[in-house]
């Protein structure tokens, strides 16, 4: 790769936990979230300057988490003020609270899409992952809601050893559903995760994966989007220079012109009580905004000038030719080594540069 090592920080998303409250118990959650109520959540007015402070910085997308942010009162005064500011509303949810009316509500305070995380193929598979018996069937009677009423919505996937196995079929069910997308997360052991240590794929079975996904791109009439799975940045770039193509906006549309880890770059996750961090894997307290502008945090943070500073990486991550494009999960990196700008230590990619 040839240009600057240094990422611009051009703010496009930002992850928004409103709470940590939750109805469900899912072993893998980052929040270790629970019934709550969790002491320190913003008050409205706070979130609402909050967004305000965001719009000045950029227009970005806005992800409505938690938790489960249907269990805050005021989350459509919230997306509705989002929506007004310019910035395009987006939320996460379980599914298993939506209603007729809520759904309605959602419209009419501007979000633009929903995702719903689908774990496994069938009730046996996903209730043991969200240790709630009758998830599934919830989460799929919210998807029907959603359809019904033409509100566009994507499934999320949580990849573990525990269903890795059964992506194909997950896949399928996202494209029978009528999803518009259909987004992977590999596991980061942080949080209620951090017991799932076991359950990460390893490295060479996590490279299949991801080719198996390229191969699936013209395959689906959905688009797949791999998420804290930055390698596949890497591999969309291999395989299409295998097959004589280039890379760009006109031959891959979104996945030319975005990258793996965002973290910090152009990506960032506020907690439940204000503080910014690179994401919500990486618990690293880049600012509060209860005494700090959206806009300090964003422009000064050491940690978020650090990476976007890609020569500052390390081990196999820092001499990857792939760094731009890559980047390596960062809260990986520092679960198992304490070092943020640590190399990524799920990557099987030897890079063709070596250390001196």
């Amino acid at each position: 790769m040839t240009g600057s090592r240094h990422g611009k920080a051009e703010l496009r998303l930002v992850a928004w936990e409103l709470t940590r409250s939750c109805n469900l118990n899912c072993v893998h959650c980052r929040a270790s979230a629970d019934k709550g109520p969790y002491p320190g959540e913003l008050s409205t007015e706070k979130c609402k300057q909050i967004l305000e402070e965001i719009s000045e910085v950029g227009s970005p997308i806005i992800i409505l988490t938690g938790g489960e942010p249907l269990l805050r009162k005021d989350i459509f005064e919230l997306s509705s003020w989002g929506d007004k500011k310019g910035l395009r509303m987006v939320m996460a949810t379980n599914g298993t609270l939506l209603t007729k009316n809520i759904v309605t509500r959602m419209i009419e305070s501007g979000i633009k899409r929903v995702s719903i995380s689908l774990d496994g193929p069938d009730e046996a598979l996903h209730d043991a992952f969200r240790k709630v018996p009758g998830a599934f069937r919830g989460a799929l009677e919210g998807i029907a809601l959603l359809k019904e009423a033409g509100l566009p919505f994507q499934i999320n996937t949580t990849v573990t050893k525990h269903n890795s196995q059964y992506i194909g079929e997950i896949l399928d069910l996202a494209v029978k559903l009528g999803a518009e997308a259909h987004h992977l997360f590999l596991l980061v052991p942080t949080g209620r995760a951090k017991d799932l240590a076991d359950q990460e794929i390893e490295a060479q079975e996590y490279e299949s994966l991801l080719h198996w996904f390229y191969e699936m791109r013209g395959k689906v009439s959905i688009h797949l989007k791999a998420t804290c799975a930055p390698h596949y940045y890497r591999v969309l770039r291999q395989e299409a220079r295998a097959r004589g193509e280039k890379v760009t906006f006109e031959t891959y549309g979104l996945d030319a012109v975005t990258r793996g880890c965002l973290g910090g770059t152009s990506f960032c996750f506020i907690s439940y009580d204000g503080i910014v961090q690179p994401c919500g894997y990486l618990e690293l307290n880049c600012g509060d905004l209860k005494v700090s502008s959206f806009r300090e945090v964003w422009e000064n943070s050491d940690i978020f000038k650090q990476l976007r500073d890609f020569s500052s990486y390390k081990g196999k991550c820092g001499r990857c030719e792939y760094i731009r494009v890559c980047g390596g999960c960062r809260a990986r990196a520092y679960e198992a080594t304490g070092d943020f700008l640590a190399e990524e230590p799920l990557c099987a990619y030897e890079p063709h540069k070596k250390s001196s």
